[in-house]
């Protein structure tokens, strides 16, 4: 239940509208400008942040027992000019815009002007990266090719593990000065560089020290003027807290929830990491300082949940930052992607359900907030009464939490060289995205447009949409004589494309690794410190670069009907097919109509089609996976794609698969909207023939009538849907539990659904949120009955 407090911070939380402040770009402009050339950037950046948890204002809210903000208060918003030095124009559009805007003051604006671009319009890591990209590069990203993440955002896809539970950050300044007192600079060429770096991370100790020692400090300023004793109480508790954790490794339930939301503010004021930091595997982090205070009678069960309750309020209170252009088209959502994992393995191999699991359960399904996101991760080992009870969440029908197949995860971990007990404390984040918690720098770069590679492909090279010529003259497609040509050509085009887009990666990570260093998050990531090198050079254990391909089910569909149609049943020729597609369809309604419903169709378990999309997923795996990145290790794959199935789409003319021009394409690892017409089994009999265990994770989502899972009976089908499609090796399943007609009615009438929440992608949002193309994908996904 939700106590009085948590009602009124929940409250507070939905109704605070996001804006832009202004005081961190102010604290970053005054710390370069007296700074930047008499340290070594690594310093630079850690002073940054020590400047900032110096001088912010800070922000105890009424009655809340976790504390601290990004910003002066809940949804203040900050900039990182460092990266992306946003325009007057652009603070005009975040302000002025319908869907996820921003409200900036003629203050702010006013800022912007005179102090920060003039200082960071040619010095942002989005400058030097545009101008560091070819022109084929950058033609094929304004051209919806594929995306790029780090041009307004910062690397940094990681997630806590147990170590910031053991260890206090007085602890991680004293392994840091070890390293410094035993580097070797008789022998090692990199003594100096790792000696810059250790000294980053030391001083980014301080930073979170001193934020701490702040909260401390105003809750005792506080309590002396609080006039309710109850609240007086609370504020000293806050304070007595504060003023151990960071400095110290906590003691208790409530310190081991302040230390991680601590170190969170400090991961996301830093930079701005695309996704953000993350507590992950959360109920092993907690239960045994649970299980202790449980035992000894210092914490009732009440009390644990109320703290999580805060903490949820807390993730809630910190909207994505702004994006604009591209960036937003491709994640248009104040969701950060903060993703709490529950269940799985423990690293011994064991079943990691415990109390604590259940009681983050009860907290998703009371609070029900956009953030922080959640999942299950199931096993083979998972109680059957730990998955029934997630999904008893599930059907409520508000998009939390999403489902895993915890076995999965691990092998994919394993298939990329990871050890097997960092693979078992790993989990997802983000949207799906497997990694080796605390270990891992997963970063993604971008999604990449899979039917676009086929549209040019059918044009010899030319992008129809923009009349540029972007790819190989790979022929005529009317000169083909057999499909193998085809797809020939098509693997031809899509390795050209990938060239243009790891070497753009490339050259990006060289940027991030030598301007823009990390070294906070480089202090709770192994084995930076260890190396003395930071996170964004490759300090991590482990260093994967991800390429997300988007649109599985449009190419797959597509290529069976080319196939089908022209080679195999010679229903029309090439020609016949490009001259409709040029003219959507128009004039062709019995070829659309042939398209569209004569054609095989990935979803339904049919063979002809599911081939096909294999191998379509084979050469994007082939031509992806073990391409180096620079920080020692390599390039993989996923597949997901936020909101960009919606941008892709647009981009995108009229198809073979009988997507008509600028329509969106299908989420995920989904069959085409409409396409699947077997129901969830044969969904997932078709999503399972893809290879899930050479990835870095998929997205399946499935949309479900509520009346379909109604009662006990309704549970168990669900359940075993779930345990079926994870016994055939499938990472991920989520579900929308909602018919077409409620879809429709709050899309009519937004102000009387403003609570209706819906899963997108590998997130939920407010329905009324979205734009009205990515509403109508939703509505019309398949409603499937179990």
């Amino acid at each position: 239940m939700m106590s009085e407090r948590v009602k009124k911070l929940r409250e507070e939380s939905l109704e605070a509208v996001p804006y832009i402040s202004m005081e961190r770009a102010q604290i970053v402009n005054e710390v370069y400008k007296k700074y930047e050339g008499s340290v070594s950037i690594p310093v630079l950046r850690a002073l940054v942040l020590k400047e900032f948890m110096s001088k912010k204002k800070l922000c105890i809210n009424e009655g809340e027992l976790i504390v601290g903000e990004r910003g002066e208060a809940p949804a203040a918003t900050p900039t990182y000019p460092e990266l992306c030095c946003h325009t007057i124009e652009d603070l005009q559009i975040m302000n002025d815009r319908e869907k996820i805007s921003f409200k900036v003051s003629q203050e702010s604006k006013d800022i912007q002007k005179e102090d920060i671009i003039p200082y960071w319009e040619k010095r942002s890591m989005r400058y030097h990266i545009l101008e560091n990209m070819t022109d084929e590069w950058k033609d094929c990203y304004e051209n919806g090719i594929f995306t790029e993440f780090q041009e307004q955002r910062g690397p940094g896809h990681t997630v806590a593990d147990d170590k910031i539970y053991k260890k206090g950050f007085l602890d991680f300044k004293q392994d840091i000065e070890s390293e410094i007192n035993n580097l070797d600079y008789n022998n090692d060429d990199e003594a100096l560089n790792k000696k810059m770096q250790l000294e980053g991370m030391s001083i980014a100790c301080d930073a979170i020290m001193i934020l701490g020692k702040r909260y401390s400090e105003l809750a005792i300023e506080m309590a002396k003027k609080e006039k309710d004793q109850k609240r007086k109480k609370e504020l000293l508790d806050v304070a007595e807290v504060c003023s151990h954790v960071p400095a110290y490794a906590p003691r208790t339930f409530r310190e081991a929830l302040q230390m991680y939301w601590f170190v969170h503010l400090c991961v996301i004021t830093e930079l701005n990491p695309w996704d953000s930091f993350n507590p992950g595997r959360l109920d092993q982090h907690l239960n045994p300082f649970y299980q202790k205070e449980i035992k000894e009678g210092s914490l009732r069960r009440e009390e644990a949940e109320e703290f999580l309750q805060c903490l949820w309020v807390k993730f809630n209170n910190q909207p994505a930052p702004p994006k604009v252009g591209i960036t937003l088209k491709e994640s248009a959502t104040y969701t950060d992607f903060a993703n709490i994992n529950s269940g799985g393995l423990r690293a011994d191999g064991s079943d990691g359900v415990n109390d604590v699991s259940y009681l983050v359960l009860d907290v998703i399904d009371q609070m029900r907030l956009l953030q922080p996101s959640s999942n299950v991760q199931i096993s083979k080992k998972t109680p059957q009464k730990f998955l029934k009870k997630a999904l008893s969440i599930v059907r409520k029908g508000w998009g939390q939490p999403s489902l895993f197949n915890a076995d999965a995860v691990i092998q994919e971990m394993l298939n990329a060289g990871k050890d097997i007990v960092d693979a078992r404390c790993g989990g997802t984040s983000g949207c799906i995205e497997t990694g080796a918690f605390g270990k891992e720098a997963f970063i993604l770069t971008g999604y990449f447009n899979i039917p676009k590679v086929l549209e040019i492909t059918l044009n010899n090279g030319v992008d129809p949409m923009s009349g540029k010529k972007l790819g190989l003259e790979t022929g005529n497609p009317t000169d083909f004589n057999s499909y193998e040509e085809l797809f020939e050509a098509f693997k031809k085009q899509m390795n050209h494309f990938i060239d243009i887009k790891v070497r753009g990666n490339r050259v990006i990570e060289k940027l991030y690794a030598e301007k823009m260093p990390v070294p906070f998050l480089s202090v709770i990531i192994d084995d930076c410190i260890k190396k003395g090198k930071d996170y964004n050079a490759g300090g991590a254990r482990y260093n994967v670069t991800y390429i997300q391909g988007v649109g599985i089910g449009d190419i797959t569909d597509s290529l069976a009907a080319i196939k089908y149609h022209i080679f195999d049943k010679n229903n029309f020729t090439m020609n016949e097919l490009l001259t409709a597609i040029e003219d959507n369809f128009k004039g062709h309604e019995m070829i659309l109509n042939l398209l569209k419903n004569k054609s095989p169709k990935y979803g339904n378990d049919d063979d002809y089609a599911d081939m096909i999309m294999t191998n379509v997923f084979k050469t994007y795996y082939e031509t992806v996976t073990g391409r180096p990145n620079i920080k020692g290790g390599e390039h993989r794959i996923n597949m997901l794609p936020t909101t960009c199935h919606i941008y892709f789409g647009s981009v995108i003319g009229a198809l073979p698969s009988g997507k008509k021009s600028k329509e969106a394409l299908a989420d995920g690892i989904s069959p085409s909207k409409g396409a699947d017409k077997y129901g969830p089994t044969s969904v997932i009999k078709s999503a399972s023939k893809m290879d899930h265990l050479i990835t870095g994770g998929t997205l399946l989502n499935q949309k479900v009538a509520p009346s379909a899972i109604e009662g006990e009976e309704g549970l168990d089908k669900l359940s075993n849907l779930v345990r079926v499609y994870f016994k055939l090796d499938g990472h991920h399943i989520q579900f929308n539990v909602f018919n077409k007609e409620t879809l429709l009615k709050a899309q009519k009438n937004p102000e009387d659904y403003k609570n209706l929440i819906v899963r997108v992608a590998g997130y939920s949002d407010y329905f009324s949120n979205l734009n009205k193309e990515l509403q109508d994908e939703i509505i019309a996904r398949t409603e499937q009955a179990i």
